[in-house]
């Protein structure tokens, strides 16, 4: 349950943005650029952090660094609470640091605590993760016409949540950090193409949901649906996924492997850009169509941190790589794609470059889907207690 929690911290306060972004412009007397730092920053706050959150970890304790990480989230989202320009760029980025921790540190518990059903609890915790974030994305704007405040309320609203998550995750700061004995703390696997190609699934699948998030609304209006139907169709894409991620420990337990799984939903994601350039009219269908294939890449994505490595401590290291690397290239996507509209003054151009990255997706899917990541030499360090044992 802590961990489920946990995860329903992990979007909300980023999704939320988007719905208010042209309002949080307009009052905070914002350029464009600087705008769109909002969605940015959280994303490279990820990359910088998360390679550091193993070794925390291995000092602190993962509980212990868990409940350090809720405490800074809370913090940011009542700094953003602030109509202030230099509150909500700090409150965004201790918001950031907060959820690189739990980014790296939620399936290196589930490898340790749960190592016989990673598949289920990836996509217990991507379900929450996902169905929050729909949820914010859908209230941002009806709290922000109704609440007192505002817009600035309808970002703040969300400390609630993460003052819930802390106290259902108090009990786990009991956990000592460390006992007599020592474990071999992994360093990042650099050198593996394993975890290269695992690091690529994670960075281009993020790529297509944080392009998405932020462009398809207005891809769906210049094919000519109203901007509340657009905000509506983007409200589906992200209901779509989290149906889909329940679907996805089924097809795990199956598979002797998940390059077919990982392959065939990559290739869903081909079609869906296709679709979209090709009768950018039929809105609702390549919604759908995307919403499947983002949401079954997601798990997997996530799975794989776990699956590919031996052991927990191996788990974080990987995640470490993977998210920081991963979530460096995703944060290059929405602006990339922009800059192509406007180079092009169009969609087909980004359009294409989205079918570009479905399509190597599909290829590092074929590596990634299978293996197990071998570390190189560790250093010992003081062992982190595991309850599974």
């Amino acid at each position: 349950m802590g961990l489920l929690v946990v995860a329903a911290n992990l979007r909300p306060a980023l999704t939320g943005v988007g719905p208010l972004l042209d309002r949080v412009q307009d009052d905070l007397e914002l350029a464009p650029g600087a705008a769109g730092l909002l969605t940015t920053l959280p994303l490279l706050a990820f990359a910088v952090i998360s390679p550091v959150v193993p070794r925390l970890a291995a000092r602190l304790g993962p509980e212990r660094l868990l409940g350090v990480a809720l405490v800074v989230l809370a913090i940011g989202v009542a700094i953003r609470w602030v109509p202030e320009a230099v509150s909500m760029f700090t409150g965004t980025l201790l918001i950031g640091a907060g959820i690189a921790v739990g980014n790296v540190l939620l399936p290196s518990l589930i490898k340790r605590d749960f190592p016989t059903k990673v598949g289920l609890l990836t996509s217990a915790y991507a379900t929450v993760m996902g169905g929050v974030a729909a949820v914010a994305s859908g209230v941002a704007v009806p709290i922000a016409q109704s609440a007192p405040g505002g817009w600035y309320t309808a970002l703040g609203c969300w400390i609630v949540l993460a003052l819930v998550a802390l106290v259902v995750w108090l009990p786990q700061l009991r956990t000592p950090p460390a006992t007599v004995g020592g474990v071999r703390r992994h360093p990042l696997p650099w050198g593996s193409g394993l975890a290269w190609a695992v690091t690529a699934f994670m960075g281009l699948q993020s790529l297509g949901f944080y392009v998405a998030v932020t462009w398809l609304p207005q891809v769906f209006q210049d094919g000519g649906v109203t901007a509340a139907r657009a905000g509506w169709l983007l409200f589906v894409f992200q209901v779509v996924a989290v149906l889909t991620s329940l679907a996805v420990p089924a097809l795990l337990r199956r598979a002797r492997d998940q390059r077919v799984a990982a392959t065939v939903s990559s290739a869903v994601l081909l079609a869906g850009y296709l679709g979209l350039m090709a009768t950018p009219g039929w809105a609702l269908l390549w919604s759908v169509v995307l919403g499947l294939g983002g949401g079954a890449c997601l798990v997997l994505a996530l799975a794989f941190l776990s699956l590919r490595a031996p052991d927990a401590t191996a788990a974080g290291a990987l995640s470490a790589m993977a998210q920081s690397i991963g979530y460096l290239l995703a944060a290059a996507g929405p602006a990339a794609f922009g800059l192509l509209h406007t180079i092009s003054a169009g969609w087909q151009a980004p359009l294409t470059l989205m079918c570009v990255t479905a399509a190597g997706q599909m290829i590092v899917a074929l590596v990634a889907g299978q293996g197990t990541v071998q570390p190189g030499k560790g250093q010992t360090l003081a062992r982190t207690p595991s309850r599974a044992q």
